[in-house]
């Protein structure tokens, strides 16, 4: 469960003993590399609770909830809900509102937020406030993927726990275990663009994603000059892409230009632009939910001016 991460495990279970342990945790790492699993494992240990931690009466979560708060009563056809970008005030005035009464099952209570760097501003503010002056035997995990984003108070009252990027080879091994139904060059392909997230490269694999990302590869090295690639890419990423296909598609494109970069070839300033693009787009992917064709048409047409010099001239 943990994959590398063996060292923020022993620094957990080693604070526990003795001294009291600390009662706000920042659990910092990229996104996908086991956080949420760690924070899952934590809280049952704090509560000594079996496995199941869905329906556990004294673990909140706080996380990005439907946009529409009535849009659960609305929608009947089994669809995903759109969930508001951030973390709401009104989410963590419910919190304080809850630990103003005791635990159910026992003395102690875990709130676990996912992810807290997502955190408007004003719950950010009220969150303060219980960190500060936490209740007896309350404990907040706070999982983030971007921490620097958390308010500098925030930070100050926790203590970190970091979680660094996994070895290409112990999650090729992973998904080797995992996923043994997928080709190696999805496989491949997957580890190479998850940059060391476990989370991630199985959401490529799953994703099916292996020709989008040969495709794009394809792209970089040639530039395209017929767009016939960039027709294909369109065809892999599929017609009415949700949001987690959206957003590992654009991991897959930054991961070849990374690779490119790291390779040092062709102009290092057209693949700084395009990495920069890239990530502008992931802000802005929901614009793209119902228009695969042009997202990849965006996509490819970066890719191919990242291309080296001489396969630029039609793009």
């Amino acid at each position: 469960m943990f994959l590398g991460h063996q060292d923020a495990w022993r620094e957990w279970r080693e604070a526990g003993k003795g001294s009291r342990m600390h009662h706000a945790w920042l659990l910092a790492g990229r996104r996908g590399v086991g956080k949420a699993s760690f924070a899952a494992a934590a809280a049952r240990e704090l509560l000594d609770a079996p496995t199941d931690l869905e329906h556990h009466p004294d673990i909140l979560l706080l996380t990005h909830e439907p946009k529409d708060e009535k849009e659960e009563r609305k929608r009947a056809d089994g669809k995903p809900f759109e969930l508001a970008r951030s973390i709401r005030i009104a989410q963590v005035r419910r919190m304080q509102q809850r630990l103003t009464t005791r635990p159910t099952a026992g003395n102690r209570r875990v709130i676990i937020i996912d992810p807290a760097d997502d955190l408007e501003r004003n719950a950010a503010n009220a969150l303060l406030k219980s960190l500060e002056e936490p209740p007896e035997g309350t404990f907040f995990l706070l999982v983030a993927h971007s921490p620097a984003r958390l308010l500098p108070t925030i930070r100050s009252r926790c203590r970190v726990l970091r979680f660094p990027v996994v070895p290409d080879g112990a999650m090729a091994s992973l998904l080797a275990e995992l996923a043994p139904g997928a080709d190696q060059a999805t496989r491949d392909a997957a580890v190479s663009a998850a940059a060391g997230s476990p989370g991630a490269a199985l959401s490529f694999v799953d994703l099916d994603l292996g020709k989008a990302a040969t495709l794009m590869r394809n792209i970089l090295e040639t530039g395209d000059p017929d767009f016939a690639l960039r027709g294909r890419l369109a065809g892999a990423i599929g017609a009415r892409p949700d949001r987690e296909r959206l957003q590992a598609v654009l991991d897959l494109a930054r991961s070849a230009l990374a690779d490119r970069l790291e390779a040092q070839t062709g102009s290092t300033l057209a693949l700084i632009d395009a990495h920069s693009e890239l990530v502008r787009l992931t802000g802005e992917q929901p614009t793209y939910n119902f228009d695969a064709g042009l997202l990849a048409m965006e996509i490819g047409t970066l890719l191919a001016k990242a291309a080296p010099a001489s396969e630029r001239a039609n793009v």
